[in-house]
């Protein structure tokens, strides 16, 4: 039986506040120079009662100006062109559901305002939810890197997955 309508509609709850306005780069380092913070709709600012007790939290956003055409159920990865793999084996923004997931360092909360560490967002993207991370049920020691993990180089695989630009 199918969900009333209801339950399918995301709406937004605040805005992602970036100095990106016309490319964010993927896996923006900690240092990054920018003002990064979450502004949430001042009627959701209750919410956020003890959510400074975490370190970290994960931002559920929505990637509102990347989904330009209908998302390959394939893709190639862009640092790894030789490799198909399926949209649902990969993290590219190009999705059925263009839902952007990152986990960000709380700075600060002031009122409706969270300061937090760099993320790849445009200045203005939508937030969809917020959660805090916890190091217990989050963290899994077991995970692996899936196919990417295949190709061995694991020093040079991990600058790719941090998105840190290098010679190949």
């Amino acid at each position: 039986m199918p969900l009333p309508q209801s339950y399918h509609v995301h709406r937004s709850i605040g805005l992602i506040r970036t100095p990106y306005t016309r490319q964010a780069p993927y896996q923006p380092p900690a240092a990054e120079a920018g003002d990064f913070k979450i502004v949430l709709e001042p009627r959701f600012a209750e919410g956020l009662y003890m959510l400074d007790t975490f370190k970290y939290m994960y931002v559920l956003y929505a990637l509102d100006r990347i989904y330009v055409q209908p998302a390959s159920l394939r893709l190639r990865p862009p640092w790894m062109p030789d490799r198909e793999v399926g949209v649902f084996a990969s993290r590219s923004p190009r999705r059925p559901n263009p839902i952007g997931l990152s986990v960000v360092e709380i700075l600060e909360i002031a009122g409706n305002v969270i300061r937090i560490s760099p993320i790849d967002a445009f200045d203005g993207t939508p937030v969809l939810d917020i959660k805090p991370y916890l190091n217990l049920l989050d963290a899994k020691p077991d995970a692996n890197y899936g196919w990417a993990g295949d190709q061995g180089d694991s020093e040079h695989l991990a600058l790719h997955i941090k998105g840190i630009p290098h010679k190949h």
